[in-house]
């Protein structure tokens, strides 16, 4: 069943400290470092395998230790607390390249394709995506397009029917064919956002990846300029595999955006900065945008990713 707790306002805790919760690992580890004195060699090191340990890469951790040590002899810093503050600002600038709201107005309807590897928390992130723009005033239809899987089908029916959102299904069949219907009945009801399922799949598998081709190319006979964004949900707890991820389906799809889910006490955070170099060390001309982050299984636990407030969580 897909169901979501109910929790009241006394029990509910801020987006900011289910933030922290979900990053306390790295969190702890990273600021345990910062209680001596002096920076020396050693701090260095340890700061480096804390980075490495938290899945920031070898790329992404060489460039922050690089920018942290010419800062130091630059400004002349020689105490611990104050290599912190460093720390922050230099990940501050590294992850807020990946900083962008997701514009909701720009097309009606706005059609966002959803993929993603099983198991990523794909159909769930739908679920919660189409309640947090109901909550925005938008109108939404869902396009059950994992057609291969009858769970995410059900899941999103079930959904649909307990919010009073419209769910174009079908038991079997084309997953282009089904989201075909789905975007030719948001525009004959003038609905304002389709979120369109696809199904879960492996890069290294050519014949499903020719598929969510397929899929794109079916939008876009009946809407030419969609879809409009083309959204991968990311496992935060694959770690450096994730980089894997966003290249396949980039190549395959065009990516416009991502979405990273479980940071839930069990993932390490710093997967996000290697996003973010991964990105600028392949020379693409512009970032790609983490519209979402997800840090628990409530309803409200997926929400816009702020780099200031990610950082705040991850080196507090």
């Amino acid at each position: 069943m897909f169901g979501f707790p109910k929790k009241t306002a006394q029990d509910s805790p801020s987006w900011t400290e289910r933030l922290k919760s979900g990053l306390s690992r790295t969190r702890e580890a990273i600021g345990g470092l910062f209680s001596r004195g002096k920076i020396d060699d050693a701090l260095y090191e340890e700061l480096e395998s804390v980075l490495l340990r938290a899945d920031c890469g070898v790329d992404a951790t060489t460039r922050i230790l690089e920018a942290l040590r010419g800062r130091v002899r630059k400004e002349g810093v020689t105490d611990a607390v104050a290599l912190k503050a460093l720390l922050k600002d230099e990940m501050l600038k590294l992850v807020s390249t990946l900083e962008k709201p997701l514009s909701l107005a720009r097309a009606r309807p706005l059609v966002i394709m959803i993929a993603g590897v099983n198991g990523a928390g794909k159909t769930t992130s739908i679920g919660k995506l189409a309640r947090y723009f109901q909550a925005q005033g938008k109108s939404v239809l869902l396009a059950a397009g994992d057609t291969f899987r009858a769970a995410a089908r059900e899941q999103l029916v079930i959904w649909g029917e307990r919010n009073n959102i419209t769910v174009i299904a079908q038991d079997s069949g084309d997953p282009s064919a089904v989201i075909f219907d789905a975007v030719s009945a948001a525009i004959a009801r003038k609905i304002d956002i389709v979120l369109a399922d696809t199904a879960g799949r492996l890069p290294t598998q050519p014949h499903l990846m020719d598929e969510i081709r397929k899929v794109k190319r079916v939008i876009a006979k009946v809407l030419p300029d969609a879809p409009h964004e083309v959204i991968l949900v990311l496992d935060a707890n694959t770690g450096q595999n994730t980089l894997n991820q966003v290249k396949a389906f980039d190549d395959a799809v065009g990516l416009t955006g991502l979405v990273l889910t479980k940071l839930d006490g069990t993932a390490k955070g710093g997967v996000v900065a290697a996003i973010a170099y991964s990105r600028a060390k392949e020379g693409k001309a512009r970032p790609l945008p983490l519209y979402f982050i997800g840090v628990g299984e409530g309803i409200d636990d997926l929400r816009p990713f702020s780099a200031r407030d990610f950082v705040e969580a991850l080196v507090d």
